[in-house]
C-alpha cells in the first residue's frame, strides 16, 4: 500500500504540476519585442481591455484588394511575420498581424484565451473602424495557436473568409495526444474548441495542412475540414508543423491568394 500511495502521490503531482504551468507551456511567449519594419507599413498601438496596449501591423492593401488578418503561432511575435507579410503585399493583398498580450511589444499582460480573444477583437475594430477595412474585404487566417484565435473571429463576424494552416480540433484534443497518462480534459483551463464551433461557421474555409506534421495530426486537419460546411483542404506533401512556408512557400502563398481573392485553383 505504501507503494501504491507513493505512486498515487507521485501521479497527483505531476498532474498538479502540468495544471499549474500549463499557461508556460502553451504560450511561450517570445519576449524579444522588436517593432517590425516594411516601408509603407504601420505599428499601430490601440487602447484595449484592463489598460492592455494591442499592437497591430497593417500593411495597406492594393485599391479594392482583401487584407489578411493574420494570428500567429505560438512561439512566435509580431516581428516574426514580417517575411509573411512581405509574401502576402506580393500576392497583391494587405496584411494586418495581431500581437497576443504576453508576446513580443505586448509582454507586459498575461496571455490567456480569453484575453486574446480580446485583443484580436480590439485590433479587427480598429482594422474596420480605423483603417476602413470593410468586414467583407477581410480574410482571417490563423497559423497553428492562432487557428483557434481566427475560427473565434470568425464566429463574431470579423470576416468573410477564413484560412487555417495546421489547424488543431481543440487544445485538449492537442494535449492528450501528448500526455495520454492524464486526465488533460479536465485540467485545460484554455479551451479554443475549434471543432465545436466549425458547424455554424459558413464562411468558405482553406485549410492547409503538412502531410507529416509531428505536433498537430494532418487527422485534425481532415476532421475540421469534414465539420465546416465549406472547407477545402490544401495537404502539403511532406511538410511538418513549422516549414510550410519553407518547403513549400511559394505555392502555399499563392494557394492563400487565389482562395483570398475568390479564384479557384485545382489541388
Amino acid at each position: 500500500m505504501s507503494v501504491l500511495g507513493a505512486l498515487l502521490g507521485a501521479y497527483a503531482a505531476f498532474a498538479g504540476v502540468m495544471y499549474l504551468g500549463q499557461r508556460r507551456l502553451l504560450f511561450p511567449a517570445p519576449t524579444r519585442g522588436e517593432e517590425p519594419v516594411i516601408d509603407g507599413a504601420t505599428v499601430t498601438q490601440i487602447k484595449g481591455k484592463d489598460g492592455r496596449t494591442v499592437y497591430a501591423l497593417f500593411v495597406p492593401p492594393p485599391s479594392g484588394a482583401p487584407t489578411v488578418a493574420h494570428f500567429h503561432g505560438n512561439a512566435e511575435e509580431l516581428v516574426d511575420v514580417v517575411p509573411l507579410a512581405w509574401a502576402m503585399r506580393r500576392a497583391g493583398l494587405g496584411f494586418f498581424a495581431v500581437e497576443y498580450p504576453g508576446y513580443g511589444l505586448a509582454r507586459d499582460h498575461a496571455p490567456s484565451e480569453d484575453a486574446l480573444y480580446s485583443d484580436a477583437e480590439t485590433a479587427l475594430w480598429h482594422l474596420h473602424n480605423g483603417h476602413g477595412v470593410p468586414t467583407e474585404r477581410v480574410v482571417l487566417q490563423g497559423q497553428s495557436l492562432g487557428t483557434g484565435v481566427a475560427v473565434e473571429m470568425a464566429r463574431r463576424g470579423h470576416g468573410a473568409r477564413l484560412v487555417l494552416i495546421s489547424p488543431f480540433t481543440s487544445v485538449p484534443d492537442v494535449a492528450q495526444g501528448l500526455v495520454p497518462v492524464l486526465p488533460v480534459r479536465w485540467l485545460v483551463r484554455d479551451v479554443f474548441d475549434t471543432a465545436s464551433k466549425a458547424p455554424s461557421i459558413a464562411l468558405p474555409v482553406l485549410i492547409v495542412h503538412g502531410s507529416r506534421d509531428e505536433v498537430i495530426p494532418l487527422s485534425m486537419g481532415r476532421g475540421l475540414a469534414d465539420l465546416f460546411p465549406s472547407a477545402t483542404l490544401m495537404i502539403v506533401d511532406g511538410g511538418h508543423h513549422n516549414d510550410l512556408f519553407v518547403q513549400r512557400g511559394r505555392r502555399v502563398v499563392e494557394r492563400i491568394a487565389a482562395f483570398a481573392l475568390g479564384e479557384y485553383v485545382a489541388e
